[in-house]
């Protein structure tokens, strides 16, 4: 054991510096870079991780042409008769230097390893950006910061190029651990440099030792890590002033007019909405989520204008774009984005108003807890709860903020069948007794049909029916709104006379109620108004065969030929459906078959 232990003290007190420093420099970089768009982006993450690419040497001489005496720095520092050069804070900033890249770009995958989503609710929950920092983004990011400073520290303890260019190797000044094990080496002084090796490592891998056993400790403790007191005493509110049209003059409900420009699709609606649930039905990359995004302040049309309740959310016109934060919208998207770290019950009360009593916020969340059938769950953490809990937490979440406008993004897609049928129940249950906006998005027709009065039928970004669903399910304007909604049968058509069309895809002609001759192009039937007769001189009877059937639950699909057997299982007309209980009556009987096809059920289409 060498007489002189200078080189531990000063190897502790410089990469503990250097930790220090750039544990709060390096987490600040990576989250503003986190979001940069700027141009210089590339050049600036050049710059920040070239300590780590460059040799350690090259950056002691840079650093010394920075801080000598003839550098900027050095001059400057001259002038208070003080310098960096060969002294241990130059130890520290040549540490801290080569250790910084490992701190920001471990801190940045941290963060950028957060759930989107979390972000983009807590920002509709009313909370700003220094809520979401301190109570989501650093909780959830924070066992990569650990990480990421356990790699720093440890990188500066071990530094040596950069230190012995700026600081030098000055014994009991300068002169760290790697250098006494160099020049030890260089000396003959093996036992030396042997001990000073086994003294570097064993506090490298004791810093990493206890950083593993604090994340593993955390994990089995739950997930948890802020008090009860703290956490339900911080609430973010929506306390910023916006400008107000008079309540008696202004419309109520949602006004949209709106464009955004996408790689995929352009996006241009206009609609507006009242209380009654809204559906937005349509096909993936319709603009669906896109428009609820735009509405929450998640996304920025390109240009256009929302109205709520008479508050202008956004206005490209008049620059008007209020933040999520102010919006009060709550919305629900796909994956429910619970924020893990924190309890059920702090999950509800993240949008509660800014304060609120302590006493206040229980009876709140009581409230909400028995109105979701959530009792008793309020100490959980999401991973302990179902898929169905985890649903209804989010939506307690939503609404406890009093939010003016709901916006459900498919929140019934991660659920299975039996699951989705109850909370359903329940979403519509919960839906009558808000006096809100409510949309809601889906791609399931039925879904769509049970819960929402009004439908809306996007395709490519537009908009191309607006109207009750019983009026698109009857009456659909096109062959693509058919189709959206479950039509299976479409031919083209052609008027003939007044009353007659002529179903080209189909070979026949059809009887229907007079139909407009400008718009016509389509006629369809919906597979369960086909029906089966034994009436062959009925109008608008045909002659059918058998093709292949297709077997759900509780229905057939039957696939038929017109006029004629079929020469292949996808040589067919028409798709009836039936239930097995009809199916079971008519299979036996011999061909042909006769199906009616109702005029009054018959849909013609542009």
């Amino acid at each position: 054991m060498p007489q002189d232990l200078s080189p531990l003290w000063i190897s502790l007190k410089t990469s503990l510096l250097a930790t220090f420093i750039t544990f709060f420099i390096g987490i600040a970089t990576a989250y503003w870079m986190l979001e940069y768009r700027g141009k210089a982006k590339s050049l600036i993450e050049g710059v920040l991780i070239a300590p780590l690419i460059l040799p350690p040497t090259v950056v002691g001489f840079l650093l010394l042409l920075f801080f000598g005496k003839n550098g900027p720095v050095g001059q400057l520092m001259n002038k208070f008769d003080f310098t960096i050069v060969f002294t241990w804070y130059g130890a520290a900033i040549a540490a801290t230097v080569v250790s910084f890249p490992l701190m920001y770009k471990t801190a940045l995958g941290a963060f950028e390893q957060i759930d989107k989503n979390l972000l983009r609710v807590a920002k509709t929950l009313g909370a700003g950006e220094s809520k979401i920092f301190w109570r989501i983004s650093l909780p959830l990011a924070l066992p990569g910061i650990i990480a990421a400073t356990t790699l720093a520290f440890a990188r500066a303890l071990g530094e040596f190029g950069a230190t012995l260019m700026l600081a030098g190797n000055i014994p009991g000044q300068t002169q760290t651990i790697p250098m006494a094990i160099y020049f030890a080496v260089e000396a003959g002084a093996m036992n030396e440099a042997w001990f000073w090796a086994i003294a570097i490592m064993v506090i490298s891998l004791s810093a990493i030792i206890i950083a593993n056993v604090w994340q593993e400790g955390k994990r089995i403790g739950g997930r948890g890590g802020v008090g009860r007191q703290g956490r339900q005493g911080r609430h973010g509110g929506h306390g910023s002033e916006v400008s107000w049209i008079s309540a008696s003059s202004s419309p109520v409900g949602l006004f949209i007019d709106i464009e955004k420009q996408l790689s995929s699709f352009h996006l241009q609606v206009t609609f507006n909405t009242d209380n009654l649930p809204l559906g937005l039905l349509g096909g993936s990359g319709a603009g669906k989520s896109m428009i609820l995004r735009c509405i929450a302040g998640i996304e920025t049309p390109t240009r256009g204008r929302i109205v709520l309740n008479g508050r202008v959310l956004y206005d490209s016109e008049q620059g008007i774009n209020l933040p999520s934060r102010d919006r009060r919208i709550g919305f629900l998207v796909q994956n429910y984005a619970l924020f893990p770290h924190l309890t059920v019950a702090e999950n509800i009360a993240f949008g509660l108003p800014q304060g609120l009593s302590h006493s206040s916020i229980r009876v709140q969340l009581e409230q909400q807890l028995i109105a979701m059938q959530l009792q008793g769950l309020g100490d959980r953490y999401p991973h302990q709860l179902s898929g169905g809990q985890q649903q209804r937490v989010a939506l307690a979440r939503a609404l406890a903020s009093k939010p003016e406008a709901l916006l459900l993004d498919e929140p019934f897609s991660a659920l299975d069948t039996y699951l989705r049928s109850q909370l359903e129940q329940q979403m519509m249950e919960t839906l009558a007794d808000y006096q809100g906006v409510t949309l809601f998005v889906t791609h399931n027709m039925e879904e769509a049909y049970r819960i929402c009065p009004n439908l809306l039928v996007l395709e490519h970004g537009n908009a191309i029916q607006h109207d009750s669903k019983h009026e698109i399910f009857e009456h659909p304007v096109s062959a693509t709104v058919a189709q959206i909604t479950g039509c299976k049968n479409i031919s083209r058509g052609r008027l003939l006379q007044a009353s007659q069309v002529e179903a080209s895809d189909w070979g026949c002609n059809l009887q229907v109620l007079p139909a407009n001759p400008r718009d016509l192009a389509y006629i369809g039937i919906r597979a369960h108004q086909i029906a089966f007769t034994n009436n062959p001189q009925q109008e608008n009877t045909f002659p059918c065969w058998l093709v292949r059937t297709s077997e759900t639950p509780h229905r057939m699909s039957l696939f038929l030929k017109l006029h004629s057997p079929a020469t292949s299982p996808h040589d067919y007309h028409l798709q009836a459906e039936v239930f097995k209980e009809k199916w079971l009556t008519m299979k036996d009987q011999p061909f042909p078959w006769y199906v009616y096809l109702d005029p009054l059920r018959l849909m013609l289409m542009d």
